[in-house]
């Protein structure tokens, strides 16, 4: 039997929170793993001038895969006087810690997958049961930007054969130190691997549909890019119906119809919107796993946030960060603890023991820990039984 050599970074606000429950539930279930803990977020920032210190890096190198609580990120404005006094005015830039661990452990796909379930009210009318495939390093999310435009990058911006002449000419008259730019950069490689992710799951789990959300009538390069990608890897699946949507119309007929959709591809910003939307329709966010995942490594976390206005209060949904866990230990190939994990959760929640704050309908105002704690319960008893 394997022994798993597993990162743990708990991260800030309600990370360290939903953390120590996932912790419980993986010892409860049984997954043979060594956890060793590492250092992110903003108290990092803060001390270090560094959210994602080169250690924690390093650390990573050294696991098979992580799990992360949350993470506090802030506008640069915040970031600079949050810095400890000697640190300010140093020059030193805040950049997200996850967009760092994506970029630099090249994790480009997130799998962020929803759905319904029995008892619990959601606004999909118990219909929903998707899976967002989201580009994770490239897009408008990609982090090249300016803050004033150079005047090397507006003469090119104002070529006639591949820039916008009359928008330049508008952002000169204004000045171009008052202007910001921020790029959307797809590459073939990169649209061709989350769609290729995409068709493989639904191949592999029975899936029937796989929808790419964009804009290619807009975003002419490089949705178009997307869009062909898109088309060349659905070819190879006949079998799977394949359809292309401009994200506005999609965004409302998910509203609409959510049971239309079955497996969602799209690029990095779009996909952090309708992912949000999908978790919106299926519970809230304190519902919504995810995994960030590359060829040979890969970092799990609740979609949520940290939270910051209910850190310490005891009272932040767990499931999320304990359905990520089920994920972790699937990439491991431990479907056997990953089940337990999942059916412990479906029947937690069928049953209306999961009653944080967050939880519409539910009544009661439950804790981290009792929704852990029942979670938990589910899992030994299942156990016993076999």
């Amino acid at each position: 039997m394997n022994t798993y050599r597993i990162a743990v970074l708990p991260g800030d606000g309600i990370g360290p929170e939903v953390t120590d429950a996932t912790m419980c539930v993986l010892n409860a279930v049984g997954l043979r793993a060594e956890y060793i803990y590492g250092d992110i977020g903003w108290a990092y920032w803060q001390q270090e001038g560094n959210a994602l210190p080169e250690r924690t890096i390093e650390l990573l190198k050294t696991c098979d895969a992580a799990l992360l609580g949350a993470i506090t990120s802030k506008p640069a404005s915040d970031a600079e006087i949050e810095l400890s006094a000697e640190l300010r005015g140093q020059g030193l830039i805040y950049r997200s810690p996850v967009v760092q661990l994506r970029q630099v452990l090249e994790l480009d796909t997130a799998v962020r997958p929803c759905r319904s379930y029995p008892g619990l009210r959601d606004a999909a009318g118990g219909q929903a049961d998707i899976v967002v495939f989201r580009e994770n390093t490239e897009g408008l999310y990609g982090g090249i930007e300016w803050r004033g435009i150079p005047e090397q990058l507006a003469g090119e911006l104002a070529h006639p054969d591949r820039g916008h002449p009359g928008a330049m000419q508008r952002f000169r008259d204004i000045g171009l130190d008052q202007v910001a730019l921020s790029t959307r950069f797809v590459s073939e490689p990169g649209c061709e691997r989350v769609c290729r992710r995409a068709f493989a799951y639904a191949a592999e789990h029975g899936r029937k549909r796989v929808s790419l959300l964009d804009k290619p009538n807009v975003l002419r390069e490089t949705g178009v890019v997307m869009a062909e990608a898109f088309s060349r890897v659905a070819d190879e699946y006949p079998w799977i119906e394949a359809e292309q949507l401009n994200i506005d119309a999609a965004c409302m007929n998910l509203v609409l119809h959510p049971q239309h959709f079955d497996v969602i591809v799209a690029e990095n910003m779009f996909g952090d919107i309708v992912s949000d939307l999908v978790a919106g329709l299926t519970g809230g966010i304190g519902f919504a796993p995810s995994a960030n995942i590359g060829e040979h490594f890969a970092v799990f976390e609740p979609t949520h946030g940290s939270a910051p206005d209910i850190a310490g209060r005891g009272v932040a949904n767990p499931v999320a960060a304990i359905r990520s866990a089920a994920m972790l230990a699937a990439w491991l190939g431990e479907a056997e603890i990953a089940g337990h994990i999942d059916s412990a959760v479906l029947a937690a929640v069928t049953d209306g023991v999961v009653n944080t704050p967050d939880v519409v309908g539910a009544g009661v105002s439950g804790t981290t820990e009792s929704v852990t704690t029942e979670i938990m319960n589910y899992i030994i008893a299942s156990r016993s039984t076999q």
